[in-house]
């Protein structure tokens, strides 16, 4: 067991620092503090990161730090922590490895027992929870969908049974499709679509999906995008997993059954046919078919 205590004197430390999503204000006292007193500062688009340092007076040595060099540059500041130095990582808006790269920077310090201190801040998933007024005692946070149509619809159809609420972040381009699937698979639940956070235009449009749809499709949004949509009630929860179910083919979900079971492939057909309302000729016949196809 790793036990991580109040930072040596001269020990390398990494600061995971949350930096705002819009309001320059919602900086921590605490986050501006570590800012002016490291050596570096590890982030993921260093013109983005020049606006908020050059804001708040703070003058120093920038390390680009995104996903398409971490592989390298984390291995390169590991190094500098092993020698002493405190370096913070930020990245363009939130926190750090929330959608966004930190985790393997994060994972090699500790690896090599560098010690890792978070200073909490914005979020953009949690303060649209906050005031989504929809239940959030429980919620799952699902990032980014993926940006394949089949992806994303077989992604949507894994959280049919979710019975939490769901937080994802989206692509203003990308929003309409998703929520014509989320409508589609997890049948009309209530939603919430939170535009620019923080900023100027902050928006939030509330309601049910088919509602935020139809919105969506008289104005198209832009900006940063956060969707949120509420568990659905036990009824309508079994009949979205059921229509999601009902949508993969035959021979497909008999082979999910086998595999989540353990059982052969006729009890996994047995299964399929009470599932669809067929008799078990019927689904035999349905099986060879989409077998062919």
């Amino acid at each position: 067991m790793i036990k991580t205590t109040e930072r040596e004197r001269g020990a390398g430390c990494l600061y995971v620092v949350a930096t705002p999503i819009g309001n320059l204000e919602d900086i921590s006292l605490r986050a501006l503090r570590v800012l002016k007193e490291s050596d570096a500062i590890a982030c993921e688009d260093t013109r983005q990161t020049l606006k908020l340092l050059s804001h708040f007076d703070i003058q120093k040595r920038l390390i680009s730090y995104h996903q398409h060099n971490e592989i390298t540059r984390a291995a390169e500041i590991v190094i500098e922590l092993e020698q002493g130095a405190q370096i913070s990582l930020v990245t363009d808006a939130g926190t750090p490895g929330i959608s966004d790269p930190g985790g393997r920077l994060v994972s090699l310090a500790l690896r090599h027992g560098i010690q890792v201190v978070p200073l909490p801040g914005a979020c953009a998933f949690v303060a649209a929870l906050a005031a989504s007024g929809m239940p959030i005692e429980e919620f799952t946070f699902i990032g980014f969908l993926p940006s394949r149509p089949t992806e994303r619809r077989k992604r949507l159809r894994a959280l049919a049974g979710e019975p939490r609420a769901l937080a994802l972040y989206e692509a203003p381009h990308r929003l309409l499709d998703t929520l014509e699937d989320a409508l589609e698979i997890l049948g009309n639940r209530p939603a919430v679509v939170a535009r620019e956070l923080t900023k100027v235009y902050e928006e939030f449009v509330r309601g049910h999906l088919g509602d935020l749809l139809a919105a969506t499709r008289a104005k198209p949004p832009r900006g940063e995008i956060t969707l949120l949509i509420g568990p659905a009630d036990g009824e309508a929860q079994h009949t979205a997993a059921a229509d999601a179910r009902a949508k993969i083919p035959l021979a497909r979900r008999v082979t999910e059954i086998m595999k989540e079971r353990g059982v052969d492939n006729k009890a996994a057909l047995k299964q399929v046919a009470r599932e669809r309302g067929l008799t078990r000729r019927e689904a035999y016949k349905q099986l060879l078919i989409t077998r062919e196809e």
